[in-house]
């Protein structure tokens, strides 16, 4: 639901607050309607210095030339990575990895695994 919202914000213009609302299924659990806007509202709070580090990490990849599901797993997987530090980084990168291949290219798995594997050096311990 995250990744649907983000994709609203990024294509369509749409506010995070509509996104989110538009994301969410009846009847969703109140637990996760709030893990979903938490990482909405965090990549949007960091997107500058989210798509800093990830261009950085992507060589040769401008963040408008990313398939648009690519580019905000990489921004969600990067917010949880560089500030949630609750989950470990294995877990984030493995389900970045899984979003990508069942939501984008047959390729962006392994592009997902690149990036955020070069990412993971930016955590610093809380």
């Amino acid at each position: 639901m995250a990744l649907q919202a983000l994709y609203l914000t990024d294509t369509c213009g749409n506010d995070s607050d509509s996104a989110l609302k538009s994301s969410f299924p009846e009847g969703l659990a109140s637990s996760i309607q709030k893990f979903a806007a938490h990482l909405v509202n965090g990549v949007e709070g960091k997107k500058p210095e989210i798509d800093a580090v990830v261009t950085k990490y992507a060589q040769n990849w401008d963040m408008k030339r990313m398939a648009t599901i690519d580019r905000n797993i990489l921004r969600i997987a990067t917010y949880e990575i560089m500030f949630d530090m609750e989950t470990p980084v294995s877990v984030i990168i493995d389900e970045a990895i899984e979003i990508a291949k069942a939501y984008s290219t047959e390729d962006s798995g392994k592009f997902v695994n690149g990036v955020l594997d070069k990412i993971k050096t930016e955590r610093k311990p809380a």
